[in-house]
């Protein structure tokens, strides 16, 4: 299982904190669990992972090898919560290039995701990656009319009409929508897309175990059933009591430091597979949390890559900064460092050991360093980057991310505040 280590933080926190703190998250655990909370609607994501459509699951299995047998690239069109675990789930288990698509590799099966912004030089650019080569779109949109990603849809569709014609393009096109409302249901009905549904009572940043994840990944080769037993076990997991259970430590801790000052939260990581995780992370956190003037900042780094730019502020900035680490325990694949003749970067005394040991001694130094210069520190151990734990780390954050709401008194399933910007967005635009 993951687990959850608090002991470097130990200089900040006493013991006697957390025993206070102990039964508000209990309490606040059981208005979840009871569904008495604020936002009941919405926790359909709670038992999502035993409780889901069997019928379509295996229509998304079968859909996935449909794709990866017509095309060689997915285009996953989604923006906010209708992309973000998607793109995690495939960074965390398949790392891929900085470039969107691996061009030019003809048999490799690509996943690229669109509608995240209104840029033409992206999407020119993500049309001139794809070329020649054969793909299908996975349109993702509760309502079918979010700017972004109704747009670039535009893009992609016209683009599969012009290359397989209107009927051929039908075929290649999923979409994962309402179950029975919206303007991309009912172009799905007219068109004959077949459809996926994203579940009424689970919100856009909480479904990345619905059809809105499982879909691209399952196209991905990932294996969804994996995911789906790590987020069932986390479920049972994460019920247990205080003193066994990970998730409820989290969220105690987070909170105890929070009424101490530390109103920003970075999370930190030594694998760039972890990226997106933490952009995933940002989206549940601030859209949860952010609200009533309440809430932590969720901020993202990843080291030792931002310890060459960020690390200045981390080590002597403002204090009202905390860490949560996310370590992987055991590495896919183990790289030497070689030895060098001419020794001039004098790096030879490292010869012969692992990349990974001395990436987890540069974490052990830097937490030394953190925490001596004021930066309290949490990590959060993943056994390796595997689909079972990535669905136990899901389930993990979104119980944490739901309780934390509770605590702070917000309602962590409602987002009042992304509505502002659109009115603005649609005046300027002529609407």
């Amino acid at each position: 299982m993951i687990s959850f280590d608090y002991s470097p933080a130990q200089k900040f926190i006493s013991e006697a904190e957390i025993a206070a703190i102990e039964p508000l998250i209990t309490t606040a655990a059981r208005l979840l669990e009871s569904r008495t909370g604020s936002g009941p609607e919405w926790l359909g994501w709670l038992d999502l992972p035993i409780k889901y459509d069997r019928a379509e699951y295996k229509r998304i299995k079968a859909a996935a090898k449909r794709i990866r047998k017509q095309s060689e690239v997915l285009v996953v069109v989604g923006i906010g919560g209708s992309y973000l675990g998607g793109k995690a789930g495939l960074e965390f288990c398949q790392p891929t290039p900085a470039l969107p698509i691996r061009g030019g590799r003809k048999k490799h099966f690509d996943v690229v995701f669109t509608g995240t912004n209104l840029s033409s030089d992206y999407h020119a650019q993500v049309l001139e990656a794809i070329g020649d080569r054969d793909f299908s779109v996975n349109v993702i949109s509760k309502s079918g009319t979010t700017t972004e990603p109704a747009i670039a849809f535009r893009i992609f569709k016209q683009k599969l009409e012009e290359k397989y014609g209107k009927a051929g393009a039908a075929e290649r096109i999923y979409a994962t929508t309402d179950k029975a409302k919206g303007a991309l249901k009912t172009l799905a009905a007219r068109e004959g897309y077949e459809s996926f549904v994203v579940p009424d009572d689970v919100g856009g940043r909480f479904s990345v175990l619905t059809a809105v994840g499982l879909l691209p990944l399952a196209a991905a080769g990932i294996d969804v059933d994996a995911l789906m037993r790590g987020a069932a076990d986390a479920r049972i997991a994460y019920k247990k009591p205080f003193a066994e259970n990970a998730c409820y430590q989290y969220t105690a801790l987070r909170n105890i430091l929070k009424n101490k000052g530390k109103e920003i939260e970075i999370l930190a990581n030594y694998e760039p597979r972890c990226n997106f995780i933490a952009e995933w992370w940002k989206q549940l956190y601030g859209e949860s949390e952010g609200k009533d003037g309440k809430g932590i900042f969720p901020a993202s780094v990843t080291f030792t890559a931002d310890l060459h730019s960020m690390g200045q502020y981390i080590q002597d900035g403002r204090r009202t900064i905390f860490e949560t680490v996310l370590e992987i325990d055991r590495p896919q694949t183990e790289m030497l460092v070689p030895k060098s003749e001419d020794d001039l970067d004098g790096l030879n005394y490292l010869a012969g050991k692992s990349l990974d040991y001395v990436n987890k001694k540069a974490a052990e130094g830097t937490r030394m360093a953190h925490i001596d210069g004021g930066v309290p520190n949490l990590t959060i151990h993943i056994p390796e980057a595997s689909p079972y734990y990535l669905g136990q780390l899901f389930f993990f954050f979104e119980k944490a991310c739901a309780i934390s709401g509770y605590m702070l008194g917000v309602n962590p399933f409602d987002q009042p505040g992304v509505e502002a910007y659109k009115k603005n967005m649609f005046r300027l635009l002529g609407k």
